[in-house]
């Protein structure tokens, strides 16, 4: 299983969300999505193993103990491919992406995503995108097509994945935080992973982003 996160800069990550909070607690949320995420999947290391891959060679999230690495140069395209197929090329029969948007996925959709037998499952978000892709083969055209960063990514990657002859699954549905509204969900939820609970703390009182991590 491997997290695709990009290095926590203020003003280079969660634009939506700065635009509302600021590019210092945009950047502190991140972080605490990205360390709560981790946490969350080295629950599953009896399963898989679990990897960091960021965009940018970066020292954040060296306190977790995890097996990382620099993406490969390109698009989102090309990094899900390179990283996908650089995993089953290492004899794993099975490599998930999650992206690190989803801090609070139940622990039940990623189970669901370990048992898919489909060459390609997908977890479905409500904005039309996914906050995971679980692959047992690639094919070079499995994203030919997909106009990423708009509402119509899940679908057409569907497409684009049957038509390069794999089989498809969609999993459970689940959400991403990216805009200002997902931050008020957000906060409803009736338990909140601890790095996110104080990264959401300092941004409602307007303190100190130092601990968000």
């Amino acid at each position: 299983m491997i997290l695709f996160a990009k290095a926590p800069v203020a003003g280079r990550v969660k634009t939506r969300l700065a635009a509302e909070i600021g590019a210092a607690r945009a950047a502190a949320l991140h972080r605490a999505f990205v360390a709560d995420s981790i946490a969350k999947l080295k629950e599953f290391t009896d399963l898989a193993d679990i990897e960091l891959h960021t965009d940018i060679s970066t020292d954040a999230w060296s306190e977790l103990d995890v097996a990382r690495q620099v993406q490969t140069p390109g698009d989102l395209q090309l990094k899900l491919l390179h990283a996908l197929g650089q995993g089953l090329a290492a004899g794993r029969r099975q490599v998930i992406i999650f992206g690190s948007d989803s801090p609070t996925l139940p622990r039940a959709h990623v189970h669901k995503l370990l048992s898919s037998a489909a060459d390609i499952a997908l977890g479905p978000c409500e904005d039309g995108g996914y906050y995971a892709i679980a692959c047992r083969r690639v094919h070079p055209e499995m994203f030919a097509g997909v106009a990423w960063s708009t509402s119509s990514v899940l679908e057409q990657t569907e497409r684009a994945a049957r038509a390069s002859g794999l089989s498809v699954e969609r999993c459970a549905l689940w959400y991403d935080v990216d805009a200002p509204e997902d931050l008020v969900r957000l906060r409803a939820e009736p338990e909140l992973p601890p790095s996110t609970r104080q990264a959401l703390w300092n941004v409602a009182i307007g303190g100190s982003i130092e601990t968000a991590s």
